[in-house]
């Protein structure tokens, strides 16, 4: 869909055949594209016409219509004012207590009866799916439910007495499933719609658009019939398969009703698609008063106060059909996202995006184009990754290290505990160097550049994604209403005011001193929580201490053989436990914190929620990686001089084939059972609810009907059957994937799997998210959004974190430095011309290991020489175990090399980003264009209607502006 920058000035309106009537008009040709004419609109239009509204209104049908709406403003006057819907009558008579006596919601039988002259006889249901009022013709755009037993009658009472004065209709119906149950179904006419369309600078198609001149058409015909001899590729969805979404065809412009024969209104019933119909009910929701005073409104406030239960828009019926959508085609919108979209069969398709945003809105619709475009760019990462991994896998025999290590048969390795544990030989550890090899080869620094070239390139073309979806979906000119403010914030600072430099209207204000305070606050309770992952952190390491003691001194010879992989996965394993528990406990203490701080809008507090439970899980899940990577085997000291934690346990040390295979083991883990256990959470648990909410239902446990067949009830009762969508929105939905890019970029370089992991999982993801929107939620509130929020700002700094822990991943927790050192200083090859890694790296195993006294342990039964890790003087040394000059060559060279890794991926980084432009150009000339092209489409619209009023008339007329 396109977008223009013509924008309809919002006076005062008059009715459409005052604006035909006027005999002069005074814009100028430039000016007429951009301003309309000061004019009033009718305001109480009569709700029951059904003569249909042209845009060229005929006398007849204006007459008609005047009649209509008097005789109804002097019935109802003689009604003593009684407030009614169409359909079932429900209404609330004042008492002259000053509140109101709620009817019975079935004394439809008592209803006054309208004279047959002024209204339509009501006719029979003919709507048997729940999607319309009881005429069979009144499409609910919402839908509210109450408790009969609820004590705010009268607070429920004004708001529907005030909804039917904006214009909306209202019906009620008891539930089938539980009798305390109310549903109260909401209809927005067309009149209310056009103005409330107009009010939010709602876009409307009005005109097909036009791209291409006769000779880009022709060369666009050759190619597409080029393309045709090409295979289809089969990602794409059939176009047989989906509905033309005629607004993608249109040029669109901000509604108005003072120029409504400019817009393409074939059918008033779908002019408006229901998205925008359930939109725009819900923007009279949040802005209708149900008491006197200031901030006495809004549909949050009575959700809030348990006035009523719920508030949502329907679902379009049912998402299965007994026949085949491809000899009877979709029944709905929601069936034809279930059977294109949300289908296990579907998971290798392209997501059909339009038709999401049309049901679920753009907001929802972003979401799940930014999921899609991330699962598509981690396909050549998960491709590298695994080339590097195969890399691995096939030169691990030929490795030198390995082959050293494995063949290592007389070389005798310190004992790794002090009293119950024995000397080992190096070529026990033969498969843990083997598997360390796997992720610790010469493929590992391109992979790490790669990932971290990566990660920019995902995140400059999202930015030009982003913008080629905010024009097809008319969001660049829109800007974000002025938000209400919540009413927590409200009730806390009724009494300090200060004028709203928007809108110019008191509004409630914080003062400096009090947000600064509750902002240390909170502030010190995130510190709080971090300390408490670092607290658990230290834990699992004294665990490990501890296990790696007892699995060295083991009794059971496979155990003891593979200490360091059973030290290594008990610890992991213990710590996924903690991590999942803990997050539970931040959820909580993230929700106190923001709602400590008392953020002014919903999308402050919804940003401030987020932000905390990045930190606090991102924090949780990497804490003990960190560890793992930069800490592990650093302090350990050396044997007979151990440093010990609480002068017990012998700090960890690492493997001679180094600690890279450590880190692996802990990503892995944990990366493949908390993928495992969200998608639990996300699908199995909504599953769970659902079907004990259908299990209750069959039984009547509600005081209802014993309903056996889910069909028989209508479509609201089976949406208030399934659960709400997540209270925090989509903060779930993007802190699941932002800590998964997290995991994917910044220890990709121990880990080249971890793209491909994420890869299978997001493929999953998605279908499973399609799932739970369309079968297993209510349909949330079409919500408009322009880009991904605060997360797009995280996941930048993601990509900066990255390209720092891979420099130092590679440098420290790596052996490639202390390789590359030996290989051009100290190994075989320093005098010669031509190196060969293999024939380099001779000896470097050796060269690698120090060699101690085991007569210093004063232990009777240890008696000659063992070998440890690290760079020190030989016991007959004169200066005997001190660091050698190898080690200070090895140091200077890490500092080196993480010097010159991030000055230069930064340097691509930032080259590549300037690059990349955030907008296509050629969206730009198309945009340009298009605006040209509206501005002269709007002045030809407008000349050649008033031409024809003025000929109609009899009135001479001109081809340029009077």
């Amino acid at each position: 869909m396109n977008f223009s920058s013509v924008s309809f000035s919002s006076g005062m309106h008059t009715s459409i055949s005052e604006i035909l009537k006027e005999k002069s008009l005074k814009p100028s040709r430039r000016s007429l594209p951009c301003l309309a004419q000061s004019q009033t609109h009718p305001t109480n239009l009569n709700h029951f016409l059904s003569v249909p509204l042209s845009p060229e209104p005929k006398p007849e049908v204006e007459g008609l219509s005047q009649s209509i709406s008097t005789s109804w403003r002097i019935l109802t006057l003689a009604r003593t004012k009684t407030y009614c819907t169409s359909g079932t009558l429900s209404c609330f008579l004042p008492d002259g207590k000053d509140h109101f006596v709620e009817e019975s919601e079935h004394t439809e039988k008592q209803s006054f009866v309208l004279d047959k002259t002024l209204l339509f006889q009501r006719k029979k249901p003919t709507d048997s799916s729940g999607l319309f009022f009881r005429d069979g013709k009144k499409r609910i755009d919402y839908i509210l439910v109450y408790k009969k037993s609820s004590p705010q009658v009268e607070k429920r009472c004004t708001f529907e007495k005030n909804l039917r004065a904006e214009g909306l209709m209202l019906e009620k119906e008891p539930s089938l499933t539980n009798n305390d149950i109310m549903f109260v179904k909401i209809h927005a006419t067309w009149d209310t719609l056009c103005k409330y369309a107009e009010q939010m600078n709602i876009r409307m198609p009005f005109r097909k658009k036009c791209y291409f001149t006769d000779w880009k058409s022709k060369t666009l015909g050759r190619c597409r019939q080029i393309k045709s001899w090409l295979p289809r590729n089969p990602m794409k969805l059939d176009k047989e398969a989906l509905p033309d979404l005629e607004e993608t065809d249109c040029y669109t412009a901000p509604f108005s009703r003072a120029r409504m024969h400019h817009f393409t209104i074939n059918n008033r019933e779908t002019f408006f698609s229901n998205s925008t119909r359930s939109r725009i009910v819900h923007h009279v929701l949040q802005r209708t008063k149900y008491e006197d005073g200031k901030s006495k409104m809004g549909i949050n406030r009575l959700l809030g106060n348990n006035t009523y239960e719920a508030a949502f828009p329907p679902h379009e019926g049912g998402y299965k059909s007994r026949h085949s959508i491809k000899t009877h085609g979709a029944q709905n919108h929601r069936h034809l996202l279930y059977e294109r979209w949300a289908r296990w069969g579907m998971w290798y398709k392209y997501q059909p995006l339009d038709l999401i945003r049309r049901y679920f809105g753009e907001k929802i619709g972003l979401y799940f184009a930014w999921l899609g475009w991330y699962t598509g760019m981690l396909i050549p990462a998960a491709l590298v990754g695994v080339f590097v991994f195969l890399y691995g896998l096939l030169t691990m025999d030929a490795s030198q290290i390995s082959k050293e290590i494995c063949e290592a048969n007389t070389t005798i390795m310190c004992p790794m505990c002090e009293e119950n544990c024995e000397p080992w030989t190096l070529s026990d550890s033969c498969v843990y160097a083997k598997v360390t090899y796997l992720f610790d080869n010469g493929g590992t620094v391109f992979f790490a550049i790669f990932m971290a070239i990566w990660a920019t390139v995902f995140l400059e073309f999202w930015k030009r994604r982003r913008a080629e979806l905010t024009y097809d979906w008319d969001l660049i000119d829109w800007e974000e209403e002025e938000e209400e403010l919540r009413p927590q914030f409200e009730a806390k600072y009724s009494r300090m005011e200060r004028v709203n430099p928007i809108s110019g209207k008191p509004e409630p204000f914080q003062p400096f001193s009090d947000k600064l305070s509750r902002l240390m606050v909170s502030v010190s309770g995130i510190f709080f929580m971090i300390s408490l992952v670092l607290t658990a952190v230290f834990a699992v390491v004294v665990f490990r201490l501890i296990a790696m003691e007892k699995f060295a001194s083991f009794n059971w010879y496979f155990v003891k053989k593979n200490w360091q992989f059973a030290t290594s996965g008990t610890g992991v394993c213990i710590n996924f436990m903690i991590i999942m528990s803990l997050n539970v406990v931040y959820e909580k203490v993230a929700y106190l914190l923001t709602n400590l701080e008392h953020p002014r809008t919903e999308s402050e507090w919804e940003n401030s929620f987020a932000l905390k439970m990045f930190l606090f899980q991102f924090v949780n899940l990497n804490s003990s990686t960190f560890y793992i990577a930069f800490f592990l085997g650093r302090f350990a000291g050396r044997p007979g001089k151990y440093n010990k934690l609480f002068s017990r346990w012998r700090l960890e040390e690492c493997h001679p084939s180094g600690c890279l295979i450590d880190l692996c083991l802990q990503m892995g883990v944990i990366m493949f059972f908390k993928q495992i256990w969200n998608n639990f959470m996300e699908l199995g648990y909504p599953l769970l609810q659902n079907w004990w909410s259908r299990r209750k239902m069959k039984k009547g446990g509600g005081g209802g009907q014993n309903v056996e067949n889910k069909a028989q009830l209508p479509q609201w009762d089976k949406d208030w059957n399934l659960q709400p969508m997540n209270a925090h929105g989509l903060v779930d939905e993007y802190l699941e994937m932002v800590l998964q890019f997290g995991f994917t970029t910044i220890f990709v370089a121990a880990f080249p799997l971890a793209p491909l992991l994420a890869l299978l999982n997001n493929i999953i993801e998605i279908r499973l998210d399609a799932y739970k929107f369309v079968t297993q939620w209510r349909r949330p509130m079409p919500a408009r959004a322009t880009d991904i929020g605060i997360w797009h700002g995280i996941l930048e700094g993601i990509g900066v974190l990255a390209v720092i822990t891979n420099a130092f991943v590679i440098a420290i927790t790596s052996d490639y430095i202390p390789r590359f050192v030996y290989a051009f200083k100290y190994g075989p090859c320093v005098n010669k011309r031509h190196h060969h890694g293999n024939e380099c790296l001779q000896g470097y195993v050796n060269s690698s290991l120090s060699v101690f006294d085991m007569g210093e342990l004063n232990n009777r039964n240890h008696s000659g020489y063992c070998r440890y890790r690290d760079y020190r003087a030989p016991p007959w040394n004169t200066v005997p175990y001190e660091f050698t000059l190898q080690f200070w060559h090895v140091l200077a060279a890490r500092l080196a090399f993480i010097i010159v890794f991030e000055h230069l991926v930064f340097g691509i980084k930032s080259f590549i980003a300037y690059l990349i432009p955030d907008m296509p150009k050629d969206l730009c000339d198309r945009m340009r264009r298009e605006k040209y092209l509206m501005q002269e489409m709007m002045y030809e619209a407008e000349l050649e209607h008033l031409q024809k009023e003025r000929k109609k008339n009899g009135k001479r007329y001109h081809h340029e502006w009077p």
